[in-house]
């Protein structure tokens, strides 16, 4: 029975990833950045998946987070994270009229005001969307 139990838990743990990516986007939501920095940075550290997951008629490209990274932003966990930058590869255009030359941010779980709060709190000056109950934009934009 013992030799069985420890058995299963080493399957176990092999199958788990050896380490959780971690990334906390607060820096990068004070909106110093371009999208290309932000989105081609945790690309890079394989945070989110290479390809957009959508592209919105405003171009705004929506990653998902990689199967084993955890990001958080002012604290609240990230759904996605979305971008476009105008004239670069790594954005995919929309049909419509782009939101801004570039454009940033993060999707998170939280109620709007909260979120709104902590972002005010950190002194950023990213704008916040309300999405959907419960879910929260965290959004940084250059004309």
């Amino acid at each position: 029975m013992k030799r069985t139990f420890l058995f299963v838990a080493a399957l176990i743990a092999a199958a788990m990833p050896l380490a959780l990516r971690a990334a906390e986007l607060d820096a990068a939501l004070a909106c110093g950045e371009s999208a290309h920095r932000f989105i081609a940075d945790l690309a890079d550290q394989q945070l989110i998946e290479p390809e957009p997951m959508r592209v919105e008629s405003n171009s705004i490209n929506a990653f998902q987070p990689a199967r084993d990274a955890r990001m958080t932003a002012y604290g609240f966990s990230v759904f996605a994270v979305v971008g476009f930058e105008q004239d670069d590869p790594l954005f995919k255009r929309g049909k419509g009229e782009p939101l801004a030359k570039s454009a940033y941010g993060a999707v998170v779980f939280g109620n709007d005001e909260k979120v709104q709060a902590a972002v005010t709190a950190a002194g950023s000056n990213a704008v916040v969307h309300h999405v959907a109950p419960h879910i929260t934009a965290i959004f940084c934009k250059r004309s």
